[in-house]
């Protein structure tokens, strides 16, 4: 059967692509699923195949007959219900490349296509502060953003409010080529960010660790002015209060001492009285 394939795919003439390269990108480890819509193969064909890298041959489909996994996929991939999307097993970095599926009537069609990139996990990264001047509006923080295989610093101006990053935002493909970037966010953050297709790692630091913060504000003069109006009102209350007390006593003291001489002229008459009458009784 596989030798009347490839009989069969050197005398048919091959018909133009009819769809385009789908990018796929895929952790190592991880499956990828290739799916080919199955109103796309016609009714009657010679056969369908799955080809990697435009040569190897993974499932081979004839009419009427079960799927064939070829060569040394077997147990590495997985026939979907309708007999033509195939699920991918444990891909590796070795498993990098082109997967075509095509069908072959008089002529050759190319059904689905995927250029599948297998790839690791990015490595750790790590944000180290290299230097902080301050002066009396501005604080400047040199960091350096570094992975396994690469590294980036970086200048940072930072005032009151914000801050700007020399260049502006800086980033670059590393040796494995992922991309390594290091900015600021609005919440006074510094991000170095390490990351590809399939994976991402962070570190960050916040400026404010670096920067000295600013001093409090004073505290508000309306407050001074509200404790102000409480003493004011307090030491005329008790101004009036003396001033009340001193008239009541003068007031008190000439009443008691009208009282003292309307008693005394009483007193005086009464005596005289007293001694008219004895006189009188003599």
């Amino acid at each position: 059967m596989f030798v009347f394939v490839m009989v069969a795919l050197l005398i048919c003439t091959e018909a133009p692509g009819s769809s385009a390269v789908t990018p796929v990108f895929v952790q190592t480890g991880q499956d990828v699923f290739l799916d080919v819509n199955e109103a796309d193969v016609p009714e009657e064909f010679l056969f369908f195949l799955w080809r990697f890298n435009g040569k190897n041959y993974l499932v081979s489909v004839s009419p009427n007959s079960k799927p064939n996994i070829l060569g040394d996929y077997t147990g590495r991939i997985e026939l979907s219900e309708n007999k033509y999307s195939v699920t991918l097993k444990n891909l590796q970095n070795t498993d990098s490349g082109v997967y075509t599926a095509r069908v072959t009537t008089y002529v050759d069609k190319t059904l689905a296509e995927y250029k599948v990139t297998v790839q690791d996990p990015v490595s750790p990264v790590g944000l180290t502060v290299d230097s902080v001047s301050t002066s009396s509006d501005s604080c400047n923080l040199t960091v350096t953003c570094s992975s396994v295989d690469s590294h980036i610093s970086s200048t940072f101006t930072c005032d009151d409010t914000t801050c700007s990053q020399e260049g502006g935002e800086r980033s670059e493909v590393t040796k494995s080529g992922a991309s390594l970037q290091v900015y600021y966010l609005s919440n006074a953050s510094i991000i170095c960010n390490h990351s590809n297709q399939v994976s991402w790692t962070q570190d960050m630091t916040d400026i404010h660790v670096f920067c000295l913060q600013q001093p409090e504000p004073p505290p508000s003069t309306s407050h001074h002015y509200i404790v102000g109006l409480v003493v004011g009102f307090l030491a005329v209350l008790l101004l009036l209060c003396a001033v009340g007390v001193v008239v009541y006593r003068r007031k008190r003291g000439k009443y008691e001492g009208k009282n003292n001489e309307t008693m005394h002229a009483e007193s005086t008459r009464y005596h005289l009285q007293l001694g008219r009458v004895s006189l009188c009784t003599h």
